[in-house]
């Protein structure tokens, strides 16, 4: 008797499936692994075996269940208002069940403001090259990414379109964007420009890129005048750009070329402070801390005896410094008995919040919101007065002789818990299947 032995390929993550139905794995720790994988840059894989030791399954089921008891006290009260003795009234159960909800929601508003930041480690942040022609734009492009992916060339408007290229950058993954220098037709430093439609459309898409992106370098270039002092032109549309993208609440940096030619200069001191001050008046809101001298031209210098050759490292350095203010958590303050450094480690894990979770927790926030609205306007006035009961033909838990503005309908105050409570679960994988055996215990219980 011959034994047929069938075997067959595993599906693409069929393992890791197999771990989840078996309860190894809830579906954020799958995600985290996933995301481990494919991770290509440190700040990513430290994201991704965060999410997967954050514990954001158990908090999203602490959530869930919070909800369910509270649902659970609306239910009871719903059924059992007339025949049994509470030890408060209608109204203080609403209040104590709304005043929960209040924090649950805060709580949410703040994790979904994370998922955003964590969505800038997962896809990279965005950089804008903002500036004049021939302000060394491509050039610091290609330094930076080590190859040369823009074309430099001495002819103004050489770059028509936005060049994209992803690049590693102290552990972040961003996506670097040259684009067309910013400048008007008309006299410009002392000389005439002719501007085509193409480079119009060029500019009109780079003023657009620097809005969308999340960090905006404003080049800037020093020149040498005819008599030989050092200068440092900012063309109007440059600055209006700079005030747009402000405007915006972008994150901006200024990096200023060609600090070889101040370095030749017998004076240089007093030049780099005469420079900063010209960037003070023409972009008064670019704090100093923000403000970097580079030449891309001395980067292109490979002597081992210059550590750092043209200061784009430098430059670099205080670039990831803006990088680590973008991702830092953002702090929902002290959460129970916490102490400082566990609120922010609470607050920190929610960076791994990922696309899926936020978009249910979106739904979550919403279905509480409407609870709020419909609840919140009735509870404080229900409070000052006396002699609760529950009608139960329009369900409706209201004072008597109270007007219908006073009025909050318990019944759809309990079905948006129910939702909300559905979209976490969602979260986890953990259905709504135990939802009515939760919910009767709660009753009961009650």
């Amino acid at each position: 008797m011959s034994t047929e032995v069938r075997l067959s390929p595993a599906e693409p993550g069929e393992f890791t499936k197999r771990a989840f139905y078996n309860g190894k794995l809830d579906l954020t720790q799958a995600e985290a692994l996933g995301e481990t994988l494919a991770a290509e840059t440190e700040q990513q894989r430290r994201l991704a075996v965060s999410g997967a030791d954050s514990g954001l399954a158990k908090r999203y089921e602490e959530w869930r269940t919070m909800l369910l008891y509270a649902r659970g006290e609306l239910e009871a009260l719903i059924d059992f208002s007339e025949d049994q003795h509470f030890d408060a009234s209608p109204a203080e159960f609403m209040r104590s069940v709304t005043s929960q909800i209040q924090a649950l929601a805060k709580q949410i508003d703040v994790h979904l403001q994370n998922a955003s930041k964590g969505e800038l480690l997962r896809n990279g942040i965005t950089i804008a090259l903002l500036g004049a022609p021939n302000t060394g734009k491509s050039s610091l492009l290609n330094r930076i990414v080590g190859r040369e992916a823009a074309i430099v060339s001495a002819e103004e408007g050489t770059t028509r379109d936005i060049v994209d290229v992803a690049v590693d950058i102290g552990g972040w993954l961003c996506r670097l964007g040259d684009m067309a220098g910013l400048r008007a037709v008309g006299i410009s430093s002392h000389r005439w420009n002719e501007v085509g439609l193409v480079e119009r459309e060029g500019i009109r898409r780079a003023r657009e890129r620097a809005l969308q992106s999340d960090v905006v370098v404003v080049l800037l270039s020093v020149e040498v005048q005819v008599d030989g002092t050092v200068t440092l032109p900012i063309n109007v549309e440059v600055a209006n750009a700079v005030q747009e993208c402000h405007s915006a609440d972008k994150t901006i940096l200024v990096a200023i070329n060609k600090a070889d030619i101040i370095e030749e200069q017998t004076s240089h001191g007093q030049i780099y402070q005469a420079i900063c001050d010209i960037v003070k008046t023409h972009l008064p809101l670019i704090p100093p801390e923000r403000i970097s001298f580079i030449s891309c031209k001395a980067a292109m210098d490979q002597k081992p005896t210059v550590s750092d050759p043209g200061g784009v490292q430098a430059f670099l350095a205080k670039l990831t410094n803006a990088f680590a203010d973008l991702t830092t958590a953002s702090s929902g303050g002290a959460i129970g008995s916490m102490t400082l450094m566990e609120s922010q480690a609470y607050w920190t894990a929610s960076l791994s919040v990922t696309h899926r979770q936020s978009t249910y927790l979106r739904q979550c926030r919403q279905h509480l919101g409407e609870y709020l609205g419909d609840v919140l306007p009735g509870v404080e006035t229900v409070l000052h007065m006396q002699g609760y009961h529950v009608d139960r033909h329009d369900d409706l838990v209201h004072p008597m002789g109270s007007a219908s503005n006073d009025e909050f309908d318990i019944v759809t105050a309990a079905e948006h818990l129910r939702f909300a409570a559905q979209c976490l679960a969602k979260i986890t994988g953990k259905g709504e299947g135990g939802d009515v055996e939760d919910v009767l215990g709660v009753v009961f219980e009650k």
